[in-house]
């Protein structure tokens, strides 16, 4: 019998379809001499401490650093019917194709399975990025023999072990240590959380400690011919800031007295270039995420379930957790046959038909540039997206009109600056004048880049030549105030983490970081935010996120390797080297252990402080995680304390 063993029940029901295997057995689908089995994501966990040893089950700083000799995994309770089904199977098999999802964590979900059940036969790899029927085929007729994906579990064991080491020994030490200090609670820490929360700590002090400071802009109407346009002062570099804004208040009010006084401004300075600009690439999950929170106000897990589920159940994108952007030049041979898919099941996109040009090859398709999955597009089982939930078809829309923009000309407009001088104070107005809308015509304004807070709105300049002079008709002098950073919102903190390495100053860690897209993985960022918010380290206020008192003693209090994404990058480097077979897995975990020991060692005898109580045992959500109404107070539960209020003081800076 050959084996095909995949990740999740809808997948191998796909499969197995296209296999013909169509009679259902126990945790299966049997076909003539073929059958497919599934998992439930991981079927197998690492083992917890008191399994090593029982005394592991009391906390004690005397029992730390934990580390195992020998690695032990269980099977999880809640799936042990359907590993028990797997089991039987992997022994009856004669081969096994893995078919779980093509990337690290996918692969290390088989293996661990297969090396647990002591399955010793011949394998293959099936590399899948969509799971409709022509994709599924596709990758059936180009087998991969086991041997060449390998590498990729003994990678994803490492980061798995070395994440135990740390969430095990750094959660019992900082948790011991908040106890000595009167709080009973538990401090969780990881590799990717920790960071993670220290983003958001660090916002959230640079916007607390914001001085606002005031400064002067001048708008001026200019008209001309009948026409009337904008211009904006240009101050004195002398009297401006880094970011050209006037400090000067009485050069900025006797500059707007004078133009004032002028009535009229004479062009001493004109302008045109033609821009050109490229489509935006396909999606990529951190990308989708990040418009969605922006946008729709989704949060990073639920743009991932919808994502998940527009792949899994409706077939109508490629595989969603992809960490890329660009697509294969393979791909584009069916390109004709998706955006024919497409027009025949929206007609709203007729109109796009005259302008679409299959041939086309933007700079999307590269596969220089493709990492183990390609970017989020629409499938061949095109589908109305009226027929979907309201949520569904906003990002499915969105996925969709990535993909077209890539078949659409360059977007071009005429890009005119117009120098003045008026009463001796300089002028500027810039118009835009579109000459091709090219791949705008298929973005909804979900997907238009948003313009910075200052930006002048686009407009379109009369016929200017330089010499002339233009009427005055109205000056305004507008008092600012600089603005806070913002607060992060979901898709802002997934944007983060993925740029992380702007953060870090030694370039080969930043360029690691580049090269991975920073903490994370695409599939763990939304998870790692839930978790934060779950644990209450994070709280959310609308779309805005803001950490909890504990979160601000937490990330005082470790050590600050682990809460630097510079770590991270450390990691992965060595995680590239077992995979490449430079290093072993063992080697890496030694020294992983070894460097937990000089952690736990170092930090054992010191003194925390915890401001605040995180969340309630048992994964419920902090009291203050929801919204409170005036004069009312939420308290924590199990008769702990009320919940303070984080430490961070908002200052709301005026315009």
């Amino acid at each position: 019998m050959r084996l095909f063993l995949c990740e999740k029940p809808s997948q191998a029901k796909d499969i197995a379809k296209v296999l013909g295997a169509t009679r259902r057995g126990d945790g299966c689908w049997q076909g003539t001499d073929v059958c497919v089995t599934w998992c439930i994501g991981h079927l197998l966990e690492t083992a917890p401490p008191d399994s090593y040893d029982a005394r592991y089950k009391r906390w004690s700083l005397d029992d730390l650093p934990i580390i195992p000799g020998q690695w032990k995994m269980l099977v999880k309770p809640k799936t042990a019917s359907q590993f028990k089904a797997v089991k039987r199977l992997l022994g009856e098999a004669r081969e096994l194709v893995i078919a779980t999802d093509a990337d690290r964590e996918g692969e290390m979900i088989a293996r661990e399975l297969v090396e647990h059940c002591r399955y010793r036969g011949p394998i293959q790899r099936l590399w899948l990025s969509a799971l409709d029927d022509a994709s599924i085929r596709k990758a059936l007729a180009k087998l991969l023999p086991g041997s060449e994906t390998f590498s990729l579990y003994h990678s994803a064991l490492g980061r798995s072990r070395a994440d135990w080491l740390i969430g095990m020994n750094m959660s019992r030490l900082f948790t011991l240590l908040g106890r000595q200090s009167g709080y009973q609670g538990v401090l969780p820490v990881g590799r990717v959380q920790t960071p993670t929360l220290r983003l958001v700590v660090d916002r959230d002090r640079s916007i607390a400690d914001f001085v606002p400071v005031p400064f002067w802009a001048i708008d001026v109407q200019l008209e001309h011919a009948g026409s009337l346009f904008n211009a904006q002062w240009r101050a004195p570099e002398d009297a401006c800031d880094e970011q050209a804004r006037c400090l000067n208040q009485s050069l900025a009010q006797q500059a707007a007295a004078d133009m004032a006084a002028a009535g009229s401004a004479q062009v001493s300075k004109l302008a045109t270039e033609r821009v050109r600009e490229a489509a935006p690439l396909p999606f990529d999950l951190g990308t989708l995420q990040e418009i969605c929170s922006k946008k729709f106000g989704y949060g990073a897990q639920e743009t991932l379930d919808i994502a998940q589920a527009l792949y899994e159940t409706h077939k109508l994108i490629t595989y969603p957790r992809s960490d890329c952007g660009f697509l294969p030049m393979s791909q584009h041979a069916e390109a004709p046959a998706i955006l024919a898919a497409l027009q025949r099941a929206d007609a709203s996109l007729a109109p796009l038909q005259a302008h679409l040009q299959p041939q086309r090859r933007s700079r999307a398709w590269n596969d220089a540039k493709v990492s183990a999955h390609h970017g989020i597009i629409p499938t061949a089982a095109a589908s109305d997206p009226a027929r979907l939930p309201p949520k569904y078809k906003a990002v499915y829309t969105l996925i969709r009109a990535r993909y077209l923009a890539q078949f659409l000309p360059n977007h071009e407009y005429d890009r005119t600056q117009a120098d003045f001088d008026c009463a001796g104070h300089a002028l500027r107005a810039v118009g835009k004048q579109i000459v091709e809308p090219g791949w705008r015509r298929a973005l909804p304004e979900a997907l238009t880049p948003a313009k910075g807070r200052e930006a002048p709105p686009a407009q379109v300049l009369p016929a200017l030549q330089q010499g002339q002079a233009c009427a005055v008709r109205n000056v305004q002098l507008k008092d600012l105030w600089t603005q806070p950073p913002k607060p992060f919102t979901e898709g802002d903190l997934i944007k983060a983490m993925k740029n992380v390495a702007k953060l870090v100053d030694d370039p080969k860690l930043k360029q690691k970081l580049k090269e991975t897209t920073g903490i994370g993985t695409e599939a763990t960022r939304a998870s790692i935010i839930q978790g934060l918010l779950d644990r209450g380290y994070l709280v959310k206020n609308g779309k805005a996120l803001a950490a909890t008192p504990a979160a601000f003693s937490l990330i005082d209090a470790v050590p600050r390797a682990i809460a630097d994404p510079g770590t991270t990058a450390i990691w992965e480097q060595a995680l590239d080297m077992v995979q490449s077979g430079e290093m072993t897995l063992e080697e890496f975990v030694a020294r992983q252990s070894a460097w937990m020991g000089k952690l736990v060692e170092r930090c054992s005898g010191m003194r925390m402080t915890i401001s605040g109580p995180l969340a309630p045992a048992g994964g419920k959500k902090a009291p203050w995680s929801k919204k409170r109404r005036s004069g009312t107070k939420a308290k924590a539960a199990e008769g702990k304390p009320k919940a303070a209020k984080p430490r961070v003081a908002r200052r709301k800076a005026t315009t």
